[in-house]
């Protein structure tokens, strides 16, 4: 079969390489799409893979091709989303069903062949079906929306109450809809792209600041009506947006950074205090899975999808760009903040108008 295999740093190649059969258990993914994730930028330019060489690709959909002995859960055929994540089920975080914390697990697109190819096998465990009228987009979309939603779960989160997103990317998006579904009082949107904050409004926000602007401090603060937010979920992983959480967090409010720092963070002593002196909780969050595996994020994403509730705008999709030219797609991150929402990689079988 064929495959983007990453064969040096800045070195992506189609070619071909040996193709797998589902055994026991297990189930081969057809991939339509597979989205390149912000954690994959830094594994293609700047020699942060695991081995080389290695196929990566873990946020991805596509159609079962061939299931194996014993396989339940899905027919050759099905709409499937994949869930990246294999855990060692024995570990005691596993065992209480912390599955994200797990430290032997293994990774589809980091640790063994992902899906940036034009199949991939995996667990039956791993894979979630989703109905047919939703789309291949919104199926590549399953594993940033899961990411958001356990954001809020690990962050104790409640209707009823005020939400500050900072970050107007992919994850944010969902994060925003998220807490719109499960009852926010208001969702105010925080970033630098006048073009994401639209989005963010067309999503469901109720407001959207541009934090490049001047005042826009005393513009959030009115917003809650200078009490600050409930709920503040950092998604962008940035130290400006970091920062800025603290600030904009209510007394008794509740913090949750699902974003990853790529710098060091250094807090001044007075923002520090604004910890202390607010009691606020600060917590982090990190992949996107519960008991019983892979979780609720995963189920919810697939009702929520497909109700509608869960909203999908053209928008969140930066390009789609052929498979054959997965090297040209990963050389556009080289000019930081120049794509907006997520590439798709995609397989001419579902997506025969993208040449």
């Amino acid at each position: 079969m064929k495959a983007a295999v990453v064969c040096a740093n800045e070195d992506v190649r189609y070619q071909e390489i040996e193709e797998r059969e589902a055994g026991p258990g297990e189930v081969k993914v057809r991939v339509a799409a597979s989205g390149i994730c912000g954690s994959d930028v830094p594994r293609v330019l700047h020699n942060g893979v695991h081995f080389y060489p290695i196929v990566l690709g873990h946020e991805f959909s596509g159609e079962v091709a061939q299931v194996g002995e014993g396989v339940t859960k899905v027919k050759e055929g099905d709409r499937v989303s994949g869930v990246p994540l294999l855990p060692c089920m024995k570990c005691e975080d596993c065992q209480n069903g912390n599955y994200s914390l797990c430290r032997h697990y293994s990774f589809i697109g980091s640790r063994q062949q992902g899906s940036n190819a034009d199949y991939v096998v995996l667990p039956q465990e791993n894979v979630v079906p989703f109905s047919p009228e939703i789309s291949y987009e919104q199926g590549a979309l399953f594993e940033p929306s899961t990411v958001a939603l356990h954001g809020l779960l690990q962050n104790h989160y409640q209707g009823g109450g005020t939400v500050a997103v900072l970050g107007g990317g992919t994850v944010g998006m969902f994060t925003l809809q998220w807490a719109k579904i499960f009852g926010a009082k208001r969702v105010v949107v925080f970033d630098i792209s006048e073009e994401r904050l639209a989005l963010a409004l067309r999503l469901g926000a109720d407001a959207a600041v541009n934090t490049k602007k001047d005042g826009f401090l005393k513009e959030a603060m009115a917003q809650t009506g200078d009490r600050g937010y409930d709920y503040v979920f950092e998604t962008a992983g940035a130290a400006p947006t970091m920062y800025l959480a603290f600030e904009l967090a209510a007394n008794k409010a509740r913090v949750c950074f699902i974003g990853t720092p790529h710098v060091d963070l250094t807090f001044t002593p007075k923002l520090w205090e604004l910890m202390n002196r607010k009691e606020f909780w600060l917590t982090g969050s990190w992949m996107s899975y519960s008991a019983p595996f892979p979780g609720r994020e995963w189920e919810l994403t697939a009702h929520y999808f497909a109700t509608g509730q869960l909203k999908y705008d053209p928008e969140l999709i930066a390009e789609k760009i052929p498979m054959s030219r997965a090297q040209e797609a990963f050389m556009k991150y080289k000019t930081p903040g120049s794509v907006k929402g997520r590439i798709l990689l995609v397989n001419e079988w579902a997506f025969p108008e993208i040449v």
